[in-house]
């Protein structure tokens, strides 16, 4: 069987997304002095993305179900290495911005590294307006912190991008 390693690789990394819009979801950025209009601007953001990522890949539990699938138990490999990866660049207890992280993650795969560019399942991920986000939560922030804090999720979102593009399956 032929596995096209970047297909795997971009639903891997959706299934991780996923997951960050719940943490997001369930998060209490309100520690932050952020406006109210970003924050309508980054829950809409989100909500679109959610939607867009359920279109593309399957609920959780068909992962679950079928990890004595070849690609499914890749992509389950390749989900846990994203989650060992950022695990270790946070401690416990650090403050972090899931949305903001999701955010940078996908727009550095399919953005900024074209990955899957030619395939059509991924080309709202390709075409999506990360620079509006980027504006939002780096640019028009007053809030140092907040912006600080979305600096670090962008160079850790960059640096996990680019141990995700080098891994191999084993």
């Amino acid at each position: 069987m032929i596995i096209n390693s970047s297909k795997v690789k971009s639903e891997a990394l959706l299934l991780f997304c996923r997951e960050l819009i719940f943490s997001y979801e369930k998060s209490d950025d309100n520690m932050f002095n952020i406006s109210q209009n970003t924050k309508t601007f980054i829950d809409e953001q989100i909500k679109q993305l959610h939607k867009a990522i359920n279109v593309v890949i399957q609920p959780n539990d068909y992962y679950t179900r079928n990890t004595r699938v070849t690609r499914i138990a890749i992509i389950i490999k390749t989900y846990e290495f994203l989650s060992k990866n950022l695990s270790k660049r946070f401690e416990k207890g650090d403050v972090f911005n899931p949305a903001m992280l999701c955010f940078a993650l996908l727009s550095t795969w399919f953005a900024e590294l074209s990955i899957t560019e030619d395939d059509k399942e991924f080309l709202y991920f390709n075409i999506y307006p990360y620079s509006e986000i980027y504006d939002k939560l780096l640019l028009n922030i007053d809030d140092v912190q907040y912006k600080q804090l979305n600096i670090k999720m962008l160079q850790i979102a960059e640096d996990t991008i680019f141990k995700l593009n080098n891994y191999r399956f084993k």
